[in-house]
């Protein structure tokens, strides 16, 4: 049984209703293992769905955080930003209102094409709203216990002077200057460095809860059933430890399910995206692959088994992976072992599994085709020559662009120069000898009489090669060469087969003559 069934079966047994929750910080640029928490979560309202249980799924943005140091990517003037709340501080690009807008907004739009069903909230608004005093109040009201259960969870003792909530300050705009002096609801007396004296009103949002509070304080607000997040909150003496403590005697609430997860590793030489230089964000992960492809990528496995990305050759690998467990799910022959891939599959649809399989045309086929052709009408006339698309639907045809569109991006931003390469528009000044011009000639006589099938064409390729005398390696190695001015590339046969036939015969005709 897939884990996310496992999971929803066992929420099914404790209450009638779940509520599974999700969020992240936007303090910069979203990285790819962010991502998993989101999927992870929407898998499991989908398996309670697909059982018919009562569920739905909230994705909590901390807006509301504060910048907590002047990061290499922002203009050092943002040192002055430094302990303010990111829902205060100015977009460091102009694009977006805030700060947070700017980082959240390409990765909400993101999540929205994976399918990710959830409603969601922005932290600094609920404090706004008062969501938050009836917590923070009790906080105050039981700060011997908090600090108890604190200093006995993480073993550390707590500083005499520390509160769970820090004021805003009026003058400064920093929660990180400011020092609780006194509280009698709904003020919270404090002082500031910068020699600010005043009173935060806890039902207005002029303060926040400390994260150890913060986070169990939305359990208890929202009544969250269930929540996945990253191993190190799961460590002995972390924040989920002293959660579950927190919620239950000083919020009168209880914990929700865990489902610690294993962080995505980069793996490769190429993380970092060639333009703008940053390693491999969730919305580089989106654009490189379709949502559902990668949405598999992270249901195929275990939460608290680690992934392995990798941006470079990974990336087809992937897809590969993806398209074969897609044709088992509507062939229906996938082994006992694959069964659990076949669910990781038709959970990873974000519009849910189609009715019929759809056209399938492989990543690494796209690979050539896309950098032969100037749009995607050319890629069409391309692949008309290469696959069967008769009969292929308008919603194929979406699905065949985004897959396009996605290769295009990979190519640009984290393919290896070893697949990429452009078709010379005219015969390359090579030197060709006696064995090459045999080659040449006999592979034009015999491919003037062949079928226009990738194949076929490389298999004629590697047996005339062979029976010139030249050889398969050199053989290769001059078609190359006259075609792409490189001595290696795609696989022969399937590349020639997605350019024009008489194209590739008059080239090949060219260089015979150049002998």
């Amino acid at each position: 049984m897939h884990w996310a069934d496992v999971i929803a079966k066992e929420l099914m047994s404790k209450q009638d209703s779940n509520l599974i929750s999700a969020g992240i910080s936007p303090t910069g640029s979203i990285h790819v293992g962010s991502l998993r928490e989101a999927v992870t979560a929407e898998a499991v309202r989908k398996a309670l769905a697909d059982k018919g249980a009562d569920a739905r799924m909230i994705y909590l943005i901390d807006s509301y955080d504060p910048l907590r140091r002047c990061y290499e990517f922002l203009p050092d003037s943002f040192e002055d930003e430094v302990g303010r709340p990111i829902s205060h501080i100015p977009c460091p690009y102009g694009c977006h209102d805030t700060y947070a807008d700017h980082f959240i907004k390409p990765f909400m739009d993101s999540m929205d094409g994976m399918g990710v069903n959830c409603e969601i909230f922005w932290t600094h608004e609920l404090y706004q709203r008062g969501e938050f005093a009836e917590t923070i109040d009790a906080s105050f009201q039981r700060r011997d216990r908090v600090l108890e259960i604190l200093s006995t969870v993480t073993g550390r003792a707590m500083p005499e002077d520390f509160h769970a909530f820090s004021p805003l300050c009026k003058s400064c705009g920093r929660f990180s200057t400011t020092r609780v002096t006194g509280y009698e609801f709904p003020f919270v007396s404090y002082v500031c460095k910068c020699g600010m004296e005043d009173k935060a009103d806890i039902r207005k949002g002029e303060g926040k809860l400390s994260w150890r509070l913060e986070w169990p304080a939305k359990w208890r607000i929202f009544g969250v059933t269930c929540e996945p997040f990253g191993k190190d909150h799961a460590a002995a003496g972390g924040s989920y430890d002293s959660g579950v403590r927190l919620v239950r005697e000083v919020f009168d609430a209880e914990p929700p399910y865990p489902i610690p997860y294993e962080f995505i590793q980069l793996k490769g030489k190429g993380q970092m995206h060639k333009s703008t230089g940053s390693a491999v964000s969730g919305v580089d992960a989106l654009n490189m692959t379709p949502p559902s492809v990668f949405n598999y990528t992270i249901l195929r496995v275990n939460p608290e088994r680690h992934i392995d990305y990798d941006s470079e050759l990974g990336i087809l690998d992937m897809v590969d992976e993806y398209d074969r467990i897609e044709r088992s799910f509507f062939d229906g022959d996938a082994t006992d072992k694959e069964e659990d891939l076949v669910r990781a599959y038709e959970l990873s649809q974000p519009n849910g599994p189609r009715t019929t399989m759809p056209v399938q045309i492989s990543y690494r086929h796209l690979v050539n085709v896309v950098q032969v052709s100037r749009d995607f009408n050319e890629v069409l006339e391309t692949l008309k020559r290469t696959d069967d698309l008769r009969g292929i639907s308008i919603e194929e045809l979406k699905t065949l662009e985004q897959r396009v569109e996605c290769v295009k991006y990979w190519l640009n931003a984290f393919a290896p120069e070893s697949v990429k390469y452009t078709i010379s528009e005219e015969m390359p000044d090579v030197d060709l000898g006696e064995e090459e011009n045999r080659f040449l000639s006999s592979l034009l006589d015999n491919l003037r009489g062949s079928d226009w099938d990738g194949d076929l064409i490389h298999n004629t390729v590697y047996e005339t090669a062979k029976e010139s005398g030249l050889g398969a390696k050199k053989g290769f190695q001059t078609l190359y060469r006259i075609f792409i001015e490189r001595r290696n590339g795609p696989r022969m046969g399937y590349f020639l087969a997605t350019l024009d036939r008489e194209f590739v015969l008059q080239r090949i005709s060219e260089a015979a003559s150049k002998v």
